[in-house]
């Protein structure tokens, strides 16, 4: 009797051990999963916010948007607030709000972040403003766009279209420089109707994350159809982003400028140039519409001399289709006004509005 209780007392004993060590194991698989510690050597590691990790390359963060290059899953792009935790097996620069730059390998749990280099830097996550990849190297300052496009007919009409778009920035903690071109050209029958290009360009130096002043801003423009042989403005303006987040960028700007405007013909007796003082006031909007559809819209005014037109605006919309990888489809339209044109020699006096949509394939570097 004895010898059988005693055997009844060991399997429940030994029951019970199971139960624990599996309610252990359990519990182990249960608890989070972490890269090996310290910092990897390999590749980098992410979390996202529903728990998962994925290796391979951090490529940048820039307004709230961070792109990573996953082992397996390729290029992606995560808002930052998405990302939980960063851990990166090599240097970056860390650009935060106050115009520094510090370098080293990158931890970030939840808020905090730390930069692991010859010092540690720890600062919370709203203090980083952009993240970049490997030590300073000129190239990774640099993005834009490169498009055209072209219309050729040929058989009881002869046709050329073409439009091209250059937009080229540069930009740092502290400093940015833009370069944008858009032109048209048309002839039909060897006939020229359409012959407009305005290029711009400007430098931002940033006071504080939203705030900047712009010490010079540069823009040329042509258009022989609204009798503009040239226009050239010169000025400072400062501005501020109204929205700086991962889907939406809107700033506005406001200055003085200098501005010369040679006609392309005059009559007789008239001047063929006009110089006048200008004011200047420019919005410029981005909404990431979705992963695949981004829209901008930019308006930019001139208030100046009658003898220059009074007034003059340019405003934009476009929308960018991501087709695949780099190369975008771009639906670009575009409205020109002077509200006081100047007559030509013959009398004619230029429509006040010029309307054009153009078409392009572009690519994305």
């Amino acid at each position: 009797m004895t010898i059988g209780v005693s055997k009844t007392v060991g399997r429940a004993a030994a029951l019970g051990a199971a139960l624990l060590l599996g309610a252990g194991g359990a519990a182990a698989q249960e608890k989070e999963w972490q890269p090996a510690p310290p910092m990897p050597v390999t590749f980098d590691w992410i979390q996202l916010d529903s728990d998962e990790w994925l290796k391979g390359e951090i490529i940048a963060l820039y307004r709230e948007s961070f792109e990573f290059d996953s082992d397996k899953l390729e290029n992606l792009t995560f808002d930052f607030a998405d990302v939980r935790k960063i851990r990166s097996a090599v240097t970056m620069q860390v650009g935060l709000v106050d115009g520094r730059v510090v370098r080293g390998k990158l931890v970030v749990d939840g808020d905090k972040v730390m930069v692991i280099g010859d010092q540690t830097v720890e600062v919370g996550r709203s203090q980083v403003m952009s993240i970049t990849s490997g030590e300073p190297k000129e190239g990774s300052y640099w993005s834009g766009k490169v498009g055209a496009g072209a219309n050729f007919r040929r058989g009881n009409t002869e046709q050329l279209e073409a439009n091209a778009v250059v937009s080229v920035k540069r930009r740092t903690p502290k400093n940015r420089i833009g370069l944008d071109y858009l032109g048209n050209y048309s002839v039909t029958e060897e006939v020229t109707v359409a012959d407009n290009h305005r290029a711009t360009a400007g430098w931002d130096h940033f006071v504080s994350d939203r705030f900047f002043l712009r010490p010079v801003q540069l823009e040329y423009f042509r258009d022989p159809f609204q009798n503009i042989a040239h226009r050239y403005t010169v000025g400072a303006a400062v501005g501020y982003q109204l929205v700086d987040t991962s889907k939406i960028e809107w700033e506005v700007s406001a200055g003085a400028a200098y501005q010369n405007v040679g006609f392309d013909d005059v009559a007789a007796g008239e001047p063929d140039s006009a110089n006048t003082a200008a004011l200047t006031v420019a919005s410029v909007y981005d909404h990431e519409l979705s992963d695949s559809v981004d829209l901008t819209v930019s308006y930019k005014f001139f208030l100046v001399g009658e003898e220059s037109g009074q007034y003059t605006h340019s405003f934009l919309t476009a929308l960018s289709f991501d087709l695949f990888g780099s190369l975008d489809f771009d639906v670009t339209f575009v409205w020109d006004r002077i509200e006081k044109p100047r007559p030509s020699s013959d009398g004619t006096v230029p429509k006040k509005d010029d309307y054009r949509l153009n078409f392009a394939l572009s690519f994305d570097f």
